[in-house]
């Protein structure tokens, strides 16, 4: 509290009138250091401005005082705005559709209003390099784990009734711009008896898909050159693709219309403890729990610490570096403290090409037995392929620059091979995105982890996140909510098979 002074001035009257001298007052404010100085004349007329400005400083300097008592809304530096709340009870890190979905069906499942404060932080919120809006938007049922099937099946449900789940009051309709033209898969000769094993498993899921042997292929897509085809897999109903763009700004939409709170910035860091315990062999383990996380503010030395009950892990191709801040897989190699969260960034590289006598508007997502796929972009003869490197080749993740010779190379020639419209095109742009790639089995990670009580994950998911969000968003909210899978069971797709070495994989043609 500052100490208040009185300020005395004496005139000294001479044969009635004031000494013709002046009296300066000099009074130095608090803040800001400012020197205000004034000076009295002998007349009267200025004498009573004096006393006036004097009653008006005084009276501006007993307001500032007041302001800074406690209970007041003054303080002494001014508060960034956009810096997020000191407490919560969820920080979702990551904002792309996953971890937006996850938002959502957390505040979903809440049992009165505002009872689950969630905060979503994102790094980058013009998204430039998120790899949501980087996909190619593909979503589909033709997978050889039920899971996956699973997933697929309960996310295109929601995407088809979209509006009953994401429309907010006042805004437009959303619109994904779902193009349901299926997909198609081609085997050789090598791998057909998969497809086959695979096309079982879909159809018992309730998939609906079918078989069509070279000729029918011929017969449905004549553009396809079948001489190397053993069979084909078409999806009949709820496969094709979507605007990737559209399906993550509805789940922000939504998500903040109910109450959400969305902050740029970067977690740097944890608070947590750590408590010792033996497990069955004896062996010394460390149990950390997250007590707060710090937000870095976005080009600033400014942050802010978040104390919160849970943290969630959507930070997709990014999520085994942030675990690393808990310790997790820096401890020895032959201990559960030593396995890392096997999700690394890998780049892949999507390309626009014009074909004017290109197939047309009932062109499937089509996938090729070598792994290069396209599908139709908009119309005007514009399409989009790409095709996943081998492992030895993978290309640099430093950056997001598109190698242009991997087209010549490793797409053009499977692409005029299996349409020999495709012999003449044109590249028009391409870009390329990261993929949050599952070493392990290249499959989704849900769950909590073992050796962090309060930290979850949706991660991993290699190329399905995408599609798979709104089905992972509400599966992990029941899991945080109520303790436990509710609709449907995904434990399989925990860090136990991770931890017991047993990788869940995808029995592919490719």
């Amino acid at each position: 509290m500052s100490t208040w002074r009185r300020l005395h001035v004496k005139l000294r009257p001479t044969r009635g009138l004031l000494a013709s001298r002046s009296v300066t007052q000099r009074h130095t404010w608090l803040k800001g250091h400012l020197m205000l100085c004034q000076s009295l004349s002998t007349g009267t007329p200025l004498r009573n401005d004096f006393f006036k400005a004097l009653e008006a400083q005084l009276a501006d300097m007993r307001k500032k005082a007041a302001d800074a008592l406690p209970g007041s809304g003054w303080l002494p530096l001014e508060v960034n705005p956009n810096l997020p709340p000191e407490t919560a009870d969820i920080v979702i890190v990551g904002g792309g559709v996953m971890g937006w979905s996850i938002a959502y069906w957390l505040k979903q499942k809440e049992r009165i209003r505002g009872g689950v404060k969630v905060v979503v932080v994102e790094k980058d919120m013009t998204y430039s390099q998120a790899s949501t809006v980087l996909s190619a938007g593909g979503i589909r049922q033709q997978f050889s784990l039920p899971e996956n099937i699973q997933l697929s099946m309960a996310s295109v449900d929601f995407m088809r009734n979209i509006n009953e789940h994401l429309s907010v009051l006042n805004e437009d309709p959303v619109d994904l711009q779902f193009n349901q033209s299926g997909y198609l898969f081609l085997a050789s000769e090598d791998v057909a008896h998969i497809m086959e094993t695979n096309y079982r498993t879909q159809r018992y899921a309730g998939a609906k898909v079918a078989l069509l042997s070279p000729t029918q292929l011929k017969e449905k897509f004549p553009w396809v050159n079948t001489n190397d085809v053993a069979l084909a897999s078409y999806g009949l109903e709820n496969e094709g693709w979507f605007d990737p763009w559209t399906l993550l700004n509805a789940f922000r939409r939504k998500a903040i219309s109910m109450g959400v709170i969305q902050c740029c910035g970067q977690v740097t860091d944890f608070k947590y403890t750590t408590n010792m315990v033996l497990n069955d062999d004896g062996e010394r383990l460390g149990l950390r729990r997250i007590h707060s996380v710090k937000v870095q503010m976005p080009n600033s030395l400014e942050y802010q610490p978040v104390e919160c009950a849970v943290v969630v892990n959507a930070a997709g191709a990014f999520s085994g570096k942030l675990a690393e801040m808990l310790g997790i897989g820096l401890g020895p190699k032959d201990t559960i403290t030593g396995i890392p969260v096997p999700v690394e960034p890998r780049k892949r590289y999507i390309y626009v090409f014009h074909c004017p006598d290109g197939p047309g508007l009932d062109t499937p997502f089509l996938i090729d037995y070598s792994g290069v796929y396209f599908r139709r972009e908009g119309l005007g003869g514009n399409y989009i392929a790409g095709t996943s490197p081998v492992e030895a080749e993978e290309p640099d993740t430093s950056n997001l620059e598109v190698d242009h010779q991997f087209f010549e190379d490793k797409i053009w020639p499977y692409l005029a091979n299996r349409v020999p419209a495709f012999e003449k095109l044109k590249v028009m742009s391409a870009w390329a995105g990261f993929y949050d790639y599952n070493t392990f089995d290249q499959n989704g990670i849900i769950g909590i982890h073992p050796m962090v009580n309060n930290m979850y994950f949706a991660t991993g998911f290699s190329g399905h996140g995408l599609q798979q969000s709104p089905a992972v968003g509400r599966a992990l909210a029941e899991l945080i909510l109520d303790g436990g899978f509710k609709t449907l069971d995904l434990s399989s797709l925990g860090f136990g098979r991770i931890v017991a070495n047993k990788p869940m994989l995808e029995r592919n043609i490719v």
